[in-house]
């Protein structure tokens, strides 16, 4: 049998299944990356001479997937968000990148290397890739497309952490990759490292991603209608945006992942009602499932072929640890003073730190740039934590994301009706 029809006509029915699936499973509690996760496995289990998924993936092969899958993603997350940047509507994502980010990294480094026995650069590593939200598994958390208007606390600081935290995590994965080849170097690599990697590549990334949004929102929204330039109708010209934003940002060595984002977060604040930007999000958003109904197939299948071989009962307590404890804490040590937000909320954001796919980019983009000696256990830790997380969140963010919309709704309703009664008292004689 053809190895390659076969692949070819699984992930054929795969995506097929993807018309129907997300609608059906909104009817349940179980999340579809569940349902595929399974299949994966499953499939592998059974001789059907699928392509073998290396127990350690093959990091060139991982990492252009992975890479297409997140920038993609990222391309999607830009386009529904709608709050104006200011730090008032922004504080909660930004405190969730920047303090909660660094205790999770700091935290998880220290423990591959104390307590998993990893040298430092592969501690590093571990915290690096393990430090973003998934933009790509966590579609039952963010917020909708760009025609729902409504953006709650929660939905919004889920949805813009994932946006912004899988291009700032990147300068810590290449820490770890130069950590590795810095052992027998002087010093100097510590101000190249800050130099290039934590500003320069940030820099490059947020102002050619604003220079890409700016000049195609010129020429969707503003040429039309001052003249007689030809209205943009196909979305599909939010990948081709996607793809410009990144390769372009890339050849100026800056992180094309937070480019992706900033340009869709940019074309987004243009003419806000237009339909486009939903048709826009609809197209990246069906390309996005079915890159990821592959990549979700081929995981389950590495699950039972080898992936977790090298994890140990240390990596399973520190996995969990991260999951239900790490993050949590730290998340919440991040929302220290903020208002306008309840306790419920908090913990919600803080509990769903969901990682996948831009985990498994991470990790095979820094293979790929030099050899790590831990890189068995370290694919075996990861993968553990990413198999746990979208089963654990995709089990629950279907109840806790309908609880927290009931409690709102609750509450808008019993404001009203004090606002009401409080009216018909003034009005009396």
């Amino acid at each position: 049998m053809d190895n390659y029809i076969v692949a070819m006509a699984v992930i054929g029915f795969a995506a097929l299944t993807m018309a129907w699936v997300p609608s059906l499973m909104e009817k349940t509690f179980i999340s579809y990356p569940i349902l595929f996760l399974i299949l994966g496995m499953l499939l592998y289990l059974l001789p059907l001479g699928l392509p073998y998924p290396d127990p350690l993936w093959q990091e060139t092969y991982v990492v252009r997937l992975t890479e297409l899958s997140v920038i993609i993603s990222l391309m999607g997350t830009g386009l529904k968000l709608r709050r104006k940047i200011s730090w008032k509507n922004w504080q909660i994502p930004l405190r969730l990148v920047s303090i909660t980010m660094l205790l999770c990294i700091g935290i998880m480094a220290v423990l591959g290397w104390q307590l998993l026995g990893m040298t430092l650069a592969g501690g590093v590593l571990l915290g690096a890739v393990l430090a973003p939200t998934d933009p790509v598994l966590a579609e039952q958390v963010q917020v909708g497309p760009p025609h729902e208007k409504e953006e709650d606390d929660v939905r919004f600081s889920l949805t813009a952490e994932a946006g912004m935290n899988d291009g700032t995590a990147f300068p810590f994965t290449w820490l770890a990759v130069v950590l590795t080849v810095a052992a027998n170097t002087d010093g100097s690599w510590v101000s190249d490292w800050v130099i290039r990697d934590l500003l320069y590549r940030i820099i490059v990334g947020v102002s050619s991603g604003a220079f890409i949004g700016l000049g195609l929102a010129f020429l969707v929204f503003y040429l039309p209608a001052k003249s007689r330039f030809p209205k943009a109708r196909d979305g599909f010209l939010a990948l081709s945006a996607t793809l410009v934003s990144y390769s372009f940002t890339e050849l100026l060595h800056g992180y094309g992942f937070i480019a992706v984002f900033v340009t869709g977060l940019t074309l987004s604040s243009f003419e806000e009602e237009n339909e486009y930007h939903t048709e826009m999000h609809d197209f990246v958003n069906q390309i996005e499932r079915i890159i990821m109904v592959t990549l979700l197939i081929v995981f389950g299948g590495s699950l039972v072929t080898g992936l977790l071989d090298h994890l140990t009962w240390q990596g399973a307590l520190v996995g969990l640890g991260f999951l239900f404890i790490i993050r949590p804490v730290t998340a919440l040590l991040g929302l220290v003073g903020v208002k306008n937000c309840s306790w419920r909320e908090r913990l919600s954001i803080s509990f769903f730190g969901i990682r996948g796919i831009g985990s498994f980019f991470y990790l095979a983009f820094a293979l790929e740039q030099v050899g790590f000696a831990d890189a068995e256990q370290l694919w075996s830790v990861v993968g553990f934590i990413v198999m746990v997380s979208i089963m654990l969140h995709g089990l629950t963010a279907s109840h806790v994301m309908d609880y927290l919309d009931s409690s709102r709704r609750k509450g808008k309703m019993k404001d009203s009706t004090l606002h009401g009664s409080y009216s018909v008292r003034t009005d009396e004689p």
